[in-house]
């Protein structure tokens, strides 16, 4: 297999990935799920990204894929944090 399809096969199970993660996000239930949801959605960009930057022989763009994925991690870590003192009131 080529470098190109493995880039473009993984680009289009992200998308699906991405599109389901959005469901949840949309859909909840609960606010645990939409938190779980969005950090899944924010990691899938950070992948969709790595392999665009694999697609398009563009290695600076992987920069780009790492910040979306520490801020997606922090962001779930501040949500998380959000969710845990909500429960103690």
């Amino acid at each position: 297999m080529s470098v190109p399809l493995v880039a473009e096969a993984a680009l289009a199970v992200m998308s699906v990935a991405f599109a389901m993660a959005t469901v949840r996000l949309l859909r909840g239930p609960r606010l645990a799920d939409r938190v779980m949801a969005l950090d899944l959605a924010g990691v899938t960009v950070a992948g969709m990204i790595a392999a665009m930057a694999l697609l398009h022989n563009q290695p600076v763009q992987v920069d780009v894929g790492l910040a979306v994925a520490l801020v997606a991690f922090v962001g779930t870590i501040a949500f998380a944090r959000f969710i845990e003192k909500g429960e103690e009131r």
